[in-house]
């Protein structure tokens, strides 16, 4: 893998947006949306382990969790009143879950702009998308570093 790269399953869906009319890329942020998986009974149950993206209009949590084998889960809390911000977080779930870290770590941190989104949604909400991938990939650093300093 190059030093940035993004994940197969991610740059399929990045590809699906890039060559959608405005109205689709809209149309198919909100159709995601409805796909955000839950969180897991244990996270449900412990909310705290989940932080917060303050730089996100709404109200956006996430934990990102490492295996031994260095795979990535990634878990998303994101009210059902924004559903453009549920959108990309069902995109980041279907599109890097159970890739591995480095291959999440390597992942562009602006290719969302490849889907072309910025035609479609505010340039505030792209700087939260920014954030939320920026505190995704600090707390799988976090986790690798961990685990190789054990």
């Amino acid at each position: 893998m190059t030093p940035t790269s993004t994940p197969e399953r991610l740059q399929h869906i990045v590809q699906l947006f890039n060559g959608a009319p405005k109205e689709l890329k809209i149309q198919a942020l909100l159709e995601y949306s409805k796909k955000l998986p839950p969180l897991p009974p244990y996270l449900e149950e412990h909310r705290e382990e989940l932080e917060q993206v303050p730089e996100c209009q709404s109200p956006f949590f996430l934990k990102s969790e490492v295996d031994d084998n260095n795979i990535v889960t990634l878990y998303f809390l994101v009210p059902q009143e924004a559903p453009t911000t549920r959108g990309f977080a069902a995109i980041l779930a279907e599109g890097l879950n159970g890739a591995t870290a480095d291959e999440i770590l390597s992942t562009p941190n602006d290719f969302y702009l490849k889907m072309g989104l910025a035609e479609a949604i505010s340039s505030l909400r792209l700087r939260g998308m920014g954030a939320i991938l920026a505190r995704m990939k600090r707390q799988i650093a976090e986790a690798v570093a961990t685990r190789e300093n054990q």
